[in-house]
């Protein structure tokens, strides 16, 4: 078997430089998300707004056609 004869090494570091880098990367990725889910609804409340203005402009015409003056 080649199991028997491997060697195995951990490599072990202690670098608080690295995870507080990783931390606030994790941390602008984190907040980026957040505010791209934000803008996305954002757009579709505004989309949804914007339609239903529009189909309440277009059923008041529609309603006012019958007027008779």
């Amino acid at each position: 078997m080649l199991n028997d004869n491997r060697q195995q090494y951990v490599i072990q570091t202690d670098s608080t430089k690295e995870d507080g880098l990783g931390k606030v990367f994790a941390f602008i990725f984190v907040v980026a998300m957040f505010l791209a889910f934000v803008q996305e609804v954002f757009d579709s409340v505004m989309a949804w707004y914007r339609d239903t203005m529009v189909w309440l402009n277009d059923t008041a015409a529609y309603f006012a056609s019958f007027w008779p003056f």
